[in-house]
């Protein structure tokens, strides 16, 4: 007699699950959900945050970044309660071209900081997908050995759609890590473009990374970069790259000897390094000394902050202003029917524009 066959399973078929063993108690699962589910308030938070918790510098991080609008409130009260411990720190951007080694130096970088008893927060973002809007996040990966030290904490956050490579909350995000005792705020951002004035606008030294020997000398001379420059630290200054990288450190003095003085009264230097190699790290670190000490004593760096805080002033206000646009019920309503008409040619961009702007006063 024929055997029944056994119906037909794909691989995507559910297996029976596990029962729980007999020492399993409900009361303690019921517990440890309610538990999961309960969410500190933000006296727990700041508490936590002023303590060096970074579970709850993690969280509170979390609902800046947060669009919904039941976060934005309590978001708003956490960053109100860290701002009397915040700004006693050193904030660095550190930008570059794709593949010139911004997390390898970021890493070496941090460890050297730590390793002389600063801690470190790195603020690292990454670029988002235009079309996915998704991001990678993987500069905890890449810095495998600094994500491990314990005066260090590495902060991944998806670029969205900001300009400059920096994302929307990072300026919130220094509050709170300053907050949490950290003395050293690195702003790692996406890449060299038209748009790092962003960065520039949250951090009080800007050090540019470049490559020898790979066809961007010339970029590097575009003045916008250059004059928001307080240093250029050119990278992988090792092997057969070091006589390259030495001819590229002369190119750039020199460029840098065209361009009027600053006003905070600096000079930017050109420094070589290997992050790989770990050598020439420290060398940066002295620079950036140099700068703090003579900012610090003509009260540019105060000027700066100052300066700064007026800047994401008007930057929020414009953010709210377009956030409240695009939330109002009656362009939810008009804006799908203004840009059918601007496809069909029946108006113009600039026209419908105008009457969307009247229609939400």
């Amino acid at each position: 007699m024929a055997k029944k066959s056994e119906p037909y399973k794909s691989a995507l078929h559910e297996q029976d699950g596990i029962e729980p063993p007999k020492t399993f108690s409900s009361n303690s699962a019921k517990f440890i959900k309610a538990k999961r589910k309960k969410q500190p308030s933000v006296e727990d938070l700041v508490k936590g945050i002023t303590a060096g918790n970074i579970t709850d510098l993690s969280r509170a991080i979390t609902l800046v970044e947060s669009t919904n609008q039941t976060h934005t409130q309590k978001a708003h009260d956490i960053i109100t309660d860290c701002l009397p411990y915040a700004n006693q720190s050193v904030r660095i951007g550190i930008t570059g071209v794709p593949g010139v080694g911004k997390s390898t130096f970021i890493e070496a970088f941090g460890s050297y900081l730590t390793s002389i008893g600063r801690k470190v927060a790195v603020l690292a973002v990454d670029p988002s997908s235009s079309l996915s809007k998704g991001s990678i996040l993987g500069d905890k990966t890449r810095m495998e050995d600094l994500v491990k030290d314990k005066n260090a904490f590495i902060r991944p956050s998806p670029s969205g759609d900001s300009l400059g490579g920096v994302a929307r909350k990072t300026r919130e995000t220094i509050i709170l890590c300053e907050a949490a005792g950290f003395d050293t705020i690195i702003i790692e951002t996406v890449g060299v473009g038209q748009s790092e004035t962003a960065v520039h606008s949250m951090v009080d030294f800007f050090l540019l990374l470049k490559l020898a020997g790979a066809g961007d000398e010339l970029q590097g001379i575009k003045r916008g970069i250059i004059e928001m420059a307080d240093a250029i630290v050119i990278n992988k200054a090792d092997g057969d790259n070091l006589k390259a990288a030495k001819s590229a450190k002369v190119e750039f003095n020199r460029a840098l000897h065209l361009y009027p003085e600053k006003d905070s009264g600096w000079s930017p230097k050109v420094s070589l390094c290997s992050a790989l190699k770990q050598e020439g790290i420290s060398d940066v670190w002295d620079v950036i000394q140099e700068y703090l000490k003579i900012t610090s004593s003509n009260r540019y760096f105060e000027h700066n902050r100052n300066n700064q805080n007026k800047f994401w002033l008007l930057q929020t206000i414009e953010e709210r202003l377009k956030s409240d646009f695009y939330k109002s019920e009656k362009i939810k309503k008009e804006l799908p029917t203004q840009i059918k008409l601007v496809e069909e040619g029946k108006t113009t961009p600039f026209a419908a524009a105008e009457y969307l702007l009247k229609i939400s006063s």
